[in-house]
């Protein structure tokens, strides 16, 4: 397969149509005093699309991404794009990095030079990763109108696909959210493959044998899991069973799309229900910039629809005994307890964490990186 080199360069009439779109938006009422209550706050969003419209400079940050060695390469009916960053040191271990949803290859952005060059901020440099962090399929710039869609089977498959054409027989992974259960599959489908996997995310183990006598951790476990499958779970019904009625207005209202995305980054991390004590402004429109620019809002949905319709479930089957680690922040949208997670995975290191919630990468890069290290250092040949 021929590599293609990849330079972002998002066009000036895309730009140019985001602003005069900023220019016009038609705002909702809101609840007097609600908040964040029923959704995204109307006084935040203001300010926030303010600021979009008036300072913030997308060309910058495309110039941040672009500091990343970045190719496409096609594989299964598609233009996958990849960011694939050398390691500094005597023997860089491959290194396969899975993002989630809401999000893209920006998230790592803190990340990877942390994993590439650790000498460069303190660190070892036998502890190198060669990084190599794919857009996921139909998400951001690995994504093309109408091209097919992938579950989470797929996107195991093509990764692994991925690796053999750059050369990389053996590696390892890491991942959170939908990227989290991508690197569990690829545990199940292509494990000879693999070194060892490391999560910052496991997910909902509702169908694990559940304790006739549970311990204080598991029995708090199963409420946060039901109020979690109660009160936060619309986005999954909706993205789960229609995700084209929804895209239409994703697709064409910048700010609808905004609202949409941002409100996540705020439940899901460890802010004290204050935004930007985790993410400044320009992180998170540039967060939302990798969906609009592209246009790929819709298919970013597709892994919902595929999960909610049976694709597969790291409930079932046998127990993955790919070497796991699993970092644990408090604010994860949902945290199982070393004990049920067992009963799936091969667990050999647990490491809870004071700070922290779902996007890891952003809010917490240096701890990642330091668990990543620590965890794979005795799989290094």
């Amino acid at each position: 397969m021929e590599l293609t080199p990849f330079t972002i360069r998002i066009p000036e009439a895309t730009l140019a149509d985001l602003r005069a779109r900023l220019d016009r938006v038609r705002w909702p009422d809101e609840i007097p005093g609600a908040g964040w209550r029923y959704g995204t706050d109307l006084a935040y969003l203001r300010e926030l699309i303010v600021y979009w419209r008036t300072k913030y400079d997308w060309r910058v940050h495309e110039g941040h991404l672009n500091a990343f060695r970045q190719f496409t390469v096609p594989l299964s009916e598609i233009e996958l794009h990849f960011i694939h960053q050398p390691g500094v040191g005597p023997s860089p271990l491959p290194l396969l990095l899975l993002h989630g949803w809401p999000g893209s290859v920006w998230e790592f952005h803190k990340l990877i030079p942390l994993l590439t060059d650790p000498a460069r901020f303190g660190g070892n440099a036998r502890d190198a990763f060669t990084v190599i962090a794919p857009s996921l399929p139909g998400y951001g710039l690995s994504f093309r109108p109408h091209q097919p869609r992938m579950d989470r089977v797929a996107m195991a498959d093509l990764f692994a696909a991925l690796m053999t054409v750059l050369g990389y027989q053996r590696f390892a992974a890491q991942g959170g959210d939908i990227g989290a259960q991508v690197a569990i599959r690829l545990a199940v489908a292509h494990p000879e493959r693999l070194f060892a996997i490391h999560l910052n995310f496991i997910g909902a183990l509702r169908d694990v044998e559940h304790p006739e006598s549970p311990t204080d951790e598991e029995r708090q476990y199963l409420d946060d899991l039901q109020h979690w499958m109660t009160e936060e779970t619309g986005y999954q019904w909706i993205q789960g069973t229609k995700p084209q009625t929804l895209a239409y207005g994703l697709t064409d209202s910048p700010v609808g799309l905004a609202a949409w995305i941002v409100e996540k980054f705020r439940s899901w991390s460890d802010c004290g229900g204050e935004i930007e004590r985790c993410f400044t402004k320009d992180e998170l429109l540039t967060a939302v910039m990798l969906y609009w620019a592209t246009g790929a809002i819709n298919s970013s949905f597709w892994p919902y629809y595929a999960n909610r319709h049976g694709d597969w479930s790291v409930a079932t089957g046998p127990r993955i005994e790919v070497p796991t680690a699993y970092l644990a922040f408090p604010r994860e949208i949902v945290r199982p307890p070393r004990s049920m997670a067992e009963q799936r995975l091969n667990i050999q290191r647990w490491t809870t964490m004071a700070s922290g919630g779902h996007f890891a990468a952003l809010e917490q890069p240096e701890a990642l990186a330091a668990d990543i290290r620590a965890f794979f250092r005795p799989f290094r040949v």
